[in-house]
């Protein structure tokens, strides 16, 4: 204990404006994808100043840095988090969990599958928790996968709901390096007098601010990395902070601030940082007409005011518990920048859901189809992605196993649900046509539903029959549920049919794209020997899925030149010189998005 002590102490974190075409002058339109590409995010310092070689060698180590019910508003407060980490690497700005509960969640990335697959459907035993993971999961998993492609493997922080019952000092297969929060799911929040399992013995630790479990989180984190690299193997660490998660407790903190009781404790060098922000009310809080919700949030009564004012008190709460998680993310990269492995190493941030904060009159909770419940931060830096790119297509905490998996060479399990990442960290202006699976289990009185959500619709059915649809480009914040509205009646059915087939996908059916492409027509000749396209060239959409295009908008060189809203679609590009790229953005009916491109040689 003394030892591990010493070795702590000391170490202190949306429409694309259109241009018509006759307004377009000849030199833009023969400019080309990779004259467009002059603006495209500039490739990250790789290095970052950092002592060593700033060229990746072997293969990489994978840091994930994960926090505990954090909103995607909330990011807004952690500045080292954004500054070196979205900003060196790519921003997701559409990122999901499949079902937003912390057990589940973490089985998902744990699996690389939807909750409808790996079977953990809640917290607690029997249907979820850390016991239904073992008993289904516990040799077939990320740690396990990597472990096996000669990984060390690090585990630091929360765990699984559970873990710890019924043998504390379980280490579970595939981690080289344990240190988890054990207890019953308040106990383990705790950030004073608590206990770790740390490779298999049990560590108490006091009520000192140096026992602040965050900075311990950090300090072990630090310490692992400082021992593994300069490398001999690769790494994987999962650094997975309890903030800014409730302690659960009612009872004072023995460390200041003293007004954050049964909300998230900060660190006492954060206590009162943000004393007197204001709570964030966006059009949905404690929204007055719920008459269009389903029965168990119509039984909702209004948010009194001293209800909102504990809302507020627990968000500050909230916000100062992050700071400490800021300042950690911070000290692992400085830690992989003195070792000279930050250059080849891939830092994840992202948290396991979202939270309420009195949206849609909900104080707390999660397990929702609502943009509050499901929307999470997901940034990612590492060798080949390019700094400050923000991402438009959808992702879900279903891909960042699989994302891993790709980086490292590592061998998965047989059914993975989600798909890498990479590609579209690297090209964050792509959009694939997604459509993700939403999915809950009965909890806290609110039914269990099963969702689709793509870029412009949510839908959701829950067991009650009961069922959501909201359009999103014109209600971000969820207000009309136009699920009975004729007007939206084929889109509806559209999502309807597409559910029936999705909530019970496995593998390579729950990652399916639109059946639409693009076709190239134009008369072939050659010049200086060589193939080239005939000016006119005509675009246009085809494929099996092309009677469900509503609308499409013909780029050419990258830049809008026609927008198209009735079929069928089809353009005649403006005349064009040498090579090119031809392409399109595609919108559905479901309200998926979909970009092609083609590059062709125009003749001169």
């Amino acid at each position: 204990m003394a030892a591990v002590r010493r070795r702590l102490e000391g170490r202190s974190r949306r429409r694309a404006t259109r241009f018509a075409a006759a307004g377009l002058t000849a030199a833009l339109l023969g400019a080309s994808l990779a004259a467009v590409a002059g603006s495209a995010p500039r490739a990250a310092a790789e290095g970052e100043g950092a002592s060593g070689s700033s060229t990746p060698q072997g293969r990489p180590n994978v840091v994930v840095i994960e926090t505990d019910d954090q909103t995607l508003e909330s990011l807004r407060v952690m500045s080292t988090v954004e500054s070196r980490i979205g900003a060196r690497g790519a921003t997701f700005d559409n990122s999901f969990v499949n079902f937003s509960l912390c057990c589940p969640s973490r089985t998902t990335f744990l699996t690389g599958q939807y909750a409808h697959n790996h079977r953990v459907l809640g917290n607690s035993p029997r249907t979820g928790g850390f016991s239904t993971f073992e008993r289904l999961h516990a040799h077939d998993n990320l740690a396990v996968w990597l472990k096996k492609a000669g990984y060390r493997t690090a585990l630091i922080g929360k765990y699984l709901n559970g873990y710890g019952k019924p043998d504390p000092t379980l280490v579970p297969p595939g981690w080289t390096e344990w240190n988890a929060a054990i207890g019953s799911d308040t106990t383990a929040q705790a950030v004073y007098d608590y206990s770790l399992n740390e490779n298999g013995s049990l560590v108490q630790y006091g009520h000192d601010p140096a026992d602040f479990k965050q900075d311990v989180f950090t300090a072990h984190a630090v310490d692992f990395i400082d021992r593994r690299a300069p490398k001999q193997r690769p790494f994987f660490l999962w650094l997975t902070y309890t903030a800014p998660h409730t302690t659960g407790s009612d009872s004072p903190s023995p460390q200041p601030p003293f007004d954050c009781q049964n909300a998230a404790q900060p660190a006492v060098r954060d206590a009162d940082a943000f004393d007197g922000e204001p709570l964030p009310m966006p059009p949905d809080f404690n929204e007055a007409d719920v008459s269009d919700k389903p029965a168990w949030l119509r039984t909702k009564p209004l948010l009194d005011p001293g209800r909102i004012d504990d809302i507020a008190r627990r968000y500050r709460c909230q916000l100062e518990s992050l700071r400490a998680v800021d300042r950690g993310a911070g000290e692992v990269i400085d830690a992989l920048q003195r070792s000279g492995e930050l250059a080849n190493t891939y830092v994840v941030f992202t948290s396991d859901n979202g939270f309420f904060h009195g949206e849609h009159r909900r104080a707390t909770d999660k397990s929702t189809p609502y943009e509050e419940s499901i929307r999470v931060p997901l940034l990612i830096r590492g060798p080949g992605i390019p700094a400050g790119g923000h991402v438009r297509d959808l992702a879900i905490n279903a891909d960042l196993a699989p994302t891993i998996v790709q980086a490292t060479g590592a061998a998965p399990g047989p059914s993975i649900d989600g798909r890498s990442l990479l590609d579209a960290a690297r090209h964050p202006n792509r959009e694939t046509g997604r459509e993700l699976v939403l999915e809950a289990y009965p909890y806290h009185q609110i039914p269990g539903f099963k969702g689709v959500r793509t870029e412009r619709y949510l839908y959701a059915r829950y067991r009650t029959g009961e069922e959501e649809l909201y359009d999103l480009a014109d209600d971000p914040y969820e207000l009309q549920n136009v699920a009975y509205d004729p007007a939206y009646g084929e889109v509806r059915s559209t999502l309807a049919r597409q559910l029936q087939r999705l909530e019970r996908c496995r593998g390579s059916g729950c990652r399916t794209t639109p059946r639409v492409s693009l076709q190239l027509d134009y008369r072939t000749r050659r010049q200086n020997g060589r193939r080239c396209a005939a000016n006119p060239i005509r675009a246009r959409i085809g494929g099996a899925q092309a009677g469900d295009v509503i609308e499409t908008e013909f780029r050419l060189g990258g830049v809008p030149v026609a927008d198209d809203t009735e079929a069928p679609f089809e353009q005649a590009m403006p005349p064009v010189h040498g090579p090119t790229g031809v392409g399109v953005r595609v919108s559905l009916l479901d309200g998926r998005q979909l970009t092609i491109a083609r590059r062709v040689r125009a003749c001169g």
